[in-house]
């Protein structure tokens, strides 16, 4: 599996892949969050995004560098694809690409009791913030306007010196 930059004329199809990441939630009684608006063009073209491709994509990540860190905006991997490692694969590969900047680390906000969110970054390294800086409060609070309860979400960091796992 290639993990590439992801070029702007396939970004309606990372739109696809986001979309059909949601099911998910659907079955776990989150249905406004299946049902979310993926991420605008606009912001796909504004964002460092990357994707997993085999020989097109069927996973994608995108982040934007946010205080001393790379953070990740979005993570979809395709129903089709998932449970194989390429998650984590993408997320090593923001994790290098920080490191490569000099940034501290990786941070992502996710839900706090959904199994294949923070428990899962949790078994990949990644730890809750205590603090969280002006700049991640920002991201929450947006996160609340767009209707994200804050109480369910979770603020998590995968240091630089935690290194690249090698889960494949």
């Amino acid at each position: 599996m290639d993990i590439r930059p992801a070029r702007p004329d396939e970004f309606p199809l990372l739109q696809a892949i986001e979309d059909a990441s949601g099911a998910p939630f659907r079955d776990f009684g989150m249905p406004e969050i299946a049902d979310d608006d993926h991420l605008p063009l606009d912001v796909l073209a504004r964002l460092h995004v990357w994707v997993a491709a085999d020989p097109g994509p069927v996973a994608w990540i995108a982040a934007e560098e946010v205080d001393v860190h790379a953070h990740v905006e979005q993570v979809s991997v395709h129903p089709d694809h998932a449970r194989r490692g390429i998650g984590a694969r993408l997320l090593d590969h923001v994790q290098e690409w920080a490191a490569g900047r000099g940034l501290a680390g990786v941070t992502l906000t996710t839900f706090r009791d959904i199994p294949w969110n923070a428990p899962y970054y949790e078994r990949l390294g990644f730890r809750e913030i205590a603090v969280l800086t002006p700049a991640l409060e920002a991201l929450v609070a947006e996160e609340a306007e767009r209707g994200l309860d804050p109480v369910k979400r979770v603020c998590l960091r995968r240091a630089s010196d935690e290194g690249v796992r090698g889960r494949y």
